[in-house]
């Protein structure tokens, strides 16, 4: 998907008070900044089965998260809708939010996970790692230009990048 008026929402969430837990939101502050036509932001400490109306009305959704494991400094992967049977109302993960946008409002929406990778997550400080910025720097410099010039197709062809 390239081109024209193509609706992106970007959801950045984690919890800003611990440490680098803050990386979506921060990426989704950083991203807001820019202003950038047909992208509508938003942030929060964790995904909810409400965020599926919002995905039902974008045509590519991206989730930001902070990866304790991903590849440095970032990854972008595909992600599907996927039903579990564990479902929790408390802990939504990107595949359920894209799962019941899909069953309860017939999205065709295409998913995008953003892991950016960070160290510190047990501090109860708002503040991020050195090495966890220079992370969000090289994801939001990728992103940007993702936005821009929405160029998905490359994106899906390659599944993942860092």
């Amino acid at each position: 998907m390239t081109g024209g008026n193509t609706k992106i929402l970007l959801i950045g969430f984690g919890n800003p008070a611990r440490a680098d837990d803050g990386l979506g939101p921060a990426l989704a502050e950083e991203i807001e900044s820019k202003n950038i036509p047909d992208v509508t932001v938003e942030t929060d400490y964790q995904l909810t089965i409400e965020d599926s109306t919002q995905v039902a009305q974008h045509d590519i959704v991206i989730f930001a998260d902070a990866s304790v494991n991903c590849a440095e400094p970032f990854t972008f992967q595909i992600v599907e809708g996927k039903q579990t049977d564990n479902f929790s109302t408390h802990s939504v993960e990107p595949a359920e939010v894209m799962a019941l946008a899909e069953n309860l409002f017939k999205s065709k929406a295409k998913g995008y996970i953003l892991g950016i990778r960070g160290y510190e997550f047990e501090q109860f400080e708002e503040k991020l790692t050195k090495k966890a910025k220079i992370n969000l720097q090289k994801a939001a410099g990728f992103l940007e230009n993702l936005l821009k010039t929405k160029n998905f197709n490359k994106i899906e062809q390659t599944a993942a990048c860092s």
